[in-house]
């Protein structure tokens, strides 16, 4: 299932599960995710890697309203290892641990040529 979202006008992208073991995002280069220097701001990146790892872990979350059961970031390590001007963003999330109350996922962030610009690991509990 592939969902679409896009946030004040700026933050477009699109996300899908591919198996029960990976997720994958794609977000477009564009004016709403640039820093002052001309290329994606380091939070944009790590916003879009966190999402396609929530997306993961989502798979048979049984979230009910007021949020319980939804799979919270309590971990998150960044590198930042390169950046783009342009293009679009692809966003790999694996599991590294699928455990009953947490789950590891690393997920890849490259550019268009492949490029790897984040490598993001993150830690998910079930909330309360």
């Amino acid at each position: 299932m592939s969902q679409s979202r896009e946030y004040a006008g700026h933050l477009r992208f699109a996300t899908e599960v591919l198996s029960r073991d990976e997720a994958r995002g794609t977000m477009p280069v564009q004016e709403g995710v640039m820093n002052p220097f001309g290329t994606v701001h380091a939070g944009a990146l790590i916003w879009f890697a966190d999402v396609v790892a929530t997306r993961l872990a989502l798979q048979g979350a049984d979230v009910q309203s007021g949020g319980s059961g939804f799979p919270l970031a309590i971990s998150i390590t960044a590198q930042l290892l390169s950046n783009v001007t342009s293009g679009t963003l692809t966003a790999r999330a694996r599991y590294v641990k699928r455990g009953r109350t947490m789950q590891v996922v690393r997920t890849e962030v490259t550019s268009q040529d492949g490029k790897v610009l984040l490598d993001l690991t993150s830690s998910h509990i079930t909330s309360r």
